[in-house]
């Protein structure tokens, strides 16, 4: 069974490329275009491995509290957290969060896939 991986991101190039990242590195991507397609998905789906979530995107709450709530409700999930337009503090990113500014590196967001799920 692949892992899966919830990527959220509101613009649909950005989207579709960050589902063939996640789906080339052999992965179940779900995808979500806010925060609360995001929190449905995880109260809708079991066995959700991995966040991966922009920052800056419409809605109730951004990536960044989109993390800290995944991570409240649903500790054991891994959150990659990207974005173009900022970046945030160490203090800001969620226990065990990890950043990746964009355009981020596919290798090392590949490899970053790769250990989380391991």
């Amino acid at each position: 069974m692949k892992t899966k991986v919830v990527v959220v991101e509101d613009e649909a190039l950005l989207l579709m490329m960050a589902v063939a990242i996640v789906e080339e590195a052999g992965f179940e991507a779900l995808e979500a275009r806010n925060a609360d397609e995001a929190l449905m998905l995880f109260e809708r789906v079991p066995g959700i491995r991995i966040l991966f979530t922009d920052i800056d995107m419409p809605g109730s709450m951004d990536g960044l509290m989109l993390a800290r709530a995944v991570r409240d409700r649903w500790p054991p999930v891994e959150i990659i957290i990207v974005s173009g337009m900022k970046q945030p503090d160490a203090g800001a990113l969620p226990e065990r969060g990890v950043f990746f500014s964009k355009p981020y590196d596919i290798r090392q967001l590949t490899n970053a896939l790769v250990s989380m799920a391991a």
